[in-house]
């Protein structure tokens, strides 16, 4: 795993390719966006996905959907990273996400989890957001 700024002040996670398969099946990807491969995350809130034609995309984490999909530089992917410790192996979590109402400038709405926390919480408010607009996951 490789993490750090670009030069455009974006935060990547981006996953090599012995971890990119384990972080697809901890994510639910066959399900969450099939005939997609996740290649990271951008800025915490975004998956960064390629799909089948090499093309790649930023999608919100969540809602995880092919209509909210977005091309993504992929240059973006290929410039050195500057680490930066203070974030190293974590996530920014919205605990009420932005697409459920969540207001992301209130402190209290903000918290910092783990790879494996992450994904459970995508997991969980894509789950919801299906329920919630009728569509099976």
């Amino acid at each position: 795993m490789t993490e750090g700024w670009t030069s455009q002040d974006d935060y990547l996670i981006l996953f090599g390719e012995s971890e990119r398969v384990a972080a697809e099946n901890r994510y639910g990807f066959a399900t969450l966006l099939p005939g997609f491969r996740l290649l990271g995350l951008r800025g915490w809130d975004d998956f960064i996905v390629e799909d089948t034609t090499g093309r790649i995309y930023c999608v919100p984490t969540v809602p995880a959907q092919r209509e909210h999909l977005e091309i993504y530089a992929a240059s973006e992917l290929e410039t050195s990273l500057k680490p930066d410790s203070r974030f190293a192996g974590k996530i920014k979590w919205y605990v009420k996400p932005i697409a459920f109402g969540g207001d992301p400038d209130i402190e209290t709405n903000l918290t910092w989890v783990d790879h494996e926390q992450h994904s459970q919480l995508v997991r969980w408010w894509n789950d919801l957001d299906n329920a919630l607009k009728g569509r099976k996951a």
